[in-house]
Order: structure tokens, then sequence, then C-alpha cells
């Protein structure tokens, strides 16, 4: 816990079954990253990046629902689709200079609601500014990388 005792630690471990696979635990619950067959791989689940914005579509869910109960909102069905583009060659080690991650991603969130059109664009700017998992996209998070023997 923080100073003020208002974080939470998550945590997942991670072990490489192949080159590209991996089996990733968290909590309870275990699942496999892979990369398609036109990236080297086996194709026996999402790769990395997919689960990245995977993940923002779950948290925004999240946050869709709570903002909008919070604001009185009545959500009858909540669509999210995500998708980016991705430059892979400096991931591949071929061009240093394109970006590794995401060049831009587009988020769309579609509700089935009788909420006119300003409390919708109210409701989108707060769920952008709550959402966790978006947090850690749309702005630098530190981070450490280390590499030790077993």
């Amino acid at each position: 816990m923080s100073e003020a005792g208002h974080t939470e630690r998550f945590a997942v471990s991670a072990e490489s079954e192949s080159e590209t696979k991996t089996v990733v635990e968290a909590r309870e619950f275990a699942f496999v990253v892979d990369e398609p067959s036109s990236l080297g791989g086996t194709n026996d689940g999402p790769n990395p990046v997919e689960y990245l914005i995977g993940a923002w579509a779950g948290c925004l869910n999240v946050v869709v629902h709570t903002v909008g109960e919070e604001r009185g909102i009545d959500l009858e069905n909540v669509s999210i689709d995500i998708e980016g583009d991705l430059d892979p060659r400096k991931f591949l080690g071929i061009d240093e200079d394109p970006r590794a991650g995401y060049q831009e991603i587009d988020v769309r969130i579609e509700v089935e609601s009788d909420a006119d059109e300003e409390a919708l664009e109210a409701l989108a700017a707060e769920v952008e500014q709550r959402c966790p998992v978006g947090d850690n996209i749309e702005n630098p998070t530190p981070t450490n990388v280390a590499i030790e023997a077993a």
C-alpha cells in the first residue's frame, strides 16, 4: 500500500513456452499470449498488443457502467471497438525510426440509452479521465525492466 494507503498492487507471473508463446498467471487465472502465424507464432492466443487493447476495452466497460450509474444514465447495452495501427519494423530490428507501439488507437463506444447527446458527451469525457488502463496508455508510466540470471 502507498503511504496514504490508497493503492492496490496487481501482479502477474509468466512462463515462456516457446519463442512466441507465453502462459501468464493472474490471481487464479491463466491465459496464453502468442503471436499470429504471420509473425512467427503458433496463433494459440491473442498477441501482447491485442491483450493491451482488450484490457482497455474491459476497463472501459467497467468505467462506462460505473460512471453511467453515478450520473443516472441507464445503459441497456455497451459495445466497444478498439483498433490501432502498429508498425512492427522496430520490434523486428529492421528500422530504428518507427515507434515500437501503436501509432494511434481509435476507440468507439456504442451505448443503447435514452440519454441525450450532451449527457453522453459528458459521460465519455469522464470515462476517458477515470479509466486506469486508458490512463496508462495515454500517459507515460515509470517502468523498471531488469534481466537477471536464474
